[in-house]
């Protein structure tokens, strides 16, 4: 049973009155009208994509998060709904939840726009919707995580300066009408058409190592003439092993990732005396965690300050240093004992959260 209210979550009410109103209560929540609930809270997660190693560590750090509260009687039970969907199997996870009698859910979202509805019904029933990792455009839900068009620009920047101007690239990218690759390509495009560099062929990796390795295989055999391939997380290995089958580990500069695996084959080159070079920049699956402070704050009645949203309903949490040549050496030393799939990441504490709520 849903153990606090929300006055109404009625459309064309601001995100920050749905927030204030969070905390009502009933009887088994402790409080009347207005007043914080105390818990425990029951927690939903919409996950519609399992073939990634990035969201199999997501899942781990949200149930880690879970447990935390769990033991300090917060939360009682984890809603999961996390299996391979299209949108309309991410709408059905969602109003799976929504039955549940969940108090809060945090998603994961295929879509930017096509998950309005659902989350609206959502809200309809009182229950607080987050997205985590990529972004939704409806105002009504808290958005957490890095900016993914910062992302793709920091990692157009670095990459335009090595291929230089007048470079003819190609890319690897994550899967088309996703949120994220989408806001990427954002920030990547106006970096490489102000640097003069032609972008020849765009390619989808499905954020998958082999199927990323076939894409860049492909475009490097119909563009014999490239001076680098753009991608990143999810495609950097299968795309380097592609370069590597093809011999042109010193002819082409290809973007990287923060795991494990590409990391220890960097080093492994450097080790070797290649001149190879790349980026990682970091994406942190620790997102859920963040979403997960905030919202057991949001349901015990706390208010988000507007002065630390970005577009009124937004937690944009800072981008952390990426894996270059010049500190790559230090980022493997931490991680090199982890598992080839290990993601760096960044988990904010209770505490961190802090910073994004009113006083």
């Amino acid at each position: 049973m849903r153990k606090r209210t929300v006055a109404t979550a009625a459309a064309g009410l601001s995100l920050t009155m749905v927030l204030a109103a969070c905390g009502g209560g009933d009887d088994e929540g402790g409080g009347e009208g207005g007043e914080a609930a105390e818990g425990p809270f029951t927690v939903g997660v919409s996950n519609a994509f399992v073939g990634s190693e990035y969201r199999t560590q997501m899942i781990e750090v949200i149930e880690e998060t879970f447990a935390e509260y769990e033991e300090q009687g917060l939360v009682d039970e984890l809603v999961m709904e996390n299996a391979d969907a299209d949108v309309n199997g991410q709408i059905q996870q969602i109003r799976n939840l929504i039955n549940q009698d969940v108090d809060v859910i945090i998603v994961d979202p295929n879509s930017a726009t096509a998950l309005d509805a659902v989350f609206q019904e959502a809200i309809g029933q009182d229950i607080i919707v987050m997205a985590i990792d990529q972004a939704v455009e409806t105002a009504d839900v808290v958005n957490v995580g890095i900016s993914q068009e910062d992302l793709g620009r920091t990692s157009a920047e670095w990459f335009a300066e090595q291929v230089g101007e007048g470079a003819q690239i190609v890319t690897v990218e994550g899967a088309s009408g996703n949120p994220a690759t989408d806001a990427r390509w954002a920030g990547a495009e106006p970096v490489f058409e102000e640097a003069g560099i032609e972008v020849v062929a765009r390619g989808d990796g499905g954020w998958d190592q082999s199927v990323g390795q076939t894409t860049a295989t492909d475009l490097i055999s119909t563009n014999p003439d490239i001076d680098g391939i753009w991608t990143y997380d999810g495609m950097a290995q299968g795309v380097l092993r592609a370069v590597q089958a093809a011999d042109a580990v010193e002819d082409l500069v290809i973007g990287g990732e923060a795991r494990v695996q590409f990391m220890s084959s960097w080093t492994t080159m450097l080790e070797e005396g290649t001149d190879f070079s790349s980026i990682g920049v970091i994406n942190p699956p620790g997102t859920g965690a963040a979403a997960m402070h905030i919202a057991i704050r949001l349901l015990q009645g706390d208010e988000l300050d507007e002065s630390q949203l970005e577009n009124g309903n937004t937690v944009v949490l800072e981008l952390a240093d990426p894996v270059t040549n010049d500190n790559i050496e230090e980022q493997w030393a931490e991680v090199s004992d982890e598992a080839d799939t290990y993601v760096l990441d960044s988990v904010l504490t209770a505490d961190d959260v802090d910073q994004y709520f009113a006083e």
